[in-house]
């Protein structure tokens, strides 16, 4: 199992804090200091049925380019790269199975899908 963590996010440090209270063996990655490749996050936004426009943090201060930013197909490797090239903008924490199940899980009922 791999998440995606930012240290300073409380959602992360619950998703790693019951990891480890369950005993699960995961990576930790923080993407802060090790983004995503287009190529991981594309798979991950396939993997959520998602798109890029749906995981990123739109109150950052960095997405102010981004809100202009058309959400379409057209514009869909704009939005990925802006989201590698600045990870902040991604959403957290992403927790990815052995089984490939991913999921955002920002609330108790996503992080139990993840737990024994």
């Amino acid at each position: 199992m791999e998440i995606w963590i930012n240290p300073a996010c409380s959602k992360c440090r619950a998703a790693t804090k019951a990891f480890d209270e369950a005993g699960i063996d995961y990576t930790a990655r923080r993407y802060l200091d090790d983004p995503p490749t287009a190529e991981e996050l594309t798979a991950v936004l396939t993997r959520l049925n998602l798109e890029p426009w749906d995981i990123v943090r739109h109150n950052e201060p960095a997405a102010k380019p981004l809100r202009d930013l058309p959400r379409d197909e057209a514009h869909r490797p704009d939005w990925i790269k802006a989201m590698v090239t600045t990870p902040i903008l991604i959403q957290r924490p992403i927790i990815t199975a052995d089984d490939q199940t991913t999921a955002i899980a920002r609330d108790p009922e996503t992080l139990s899908r993840f737990l024994p």
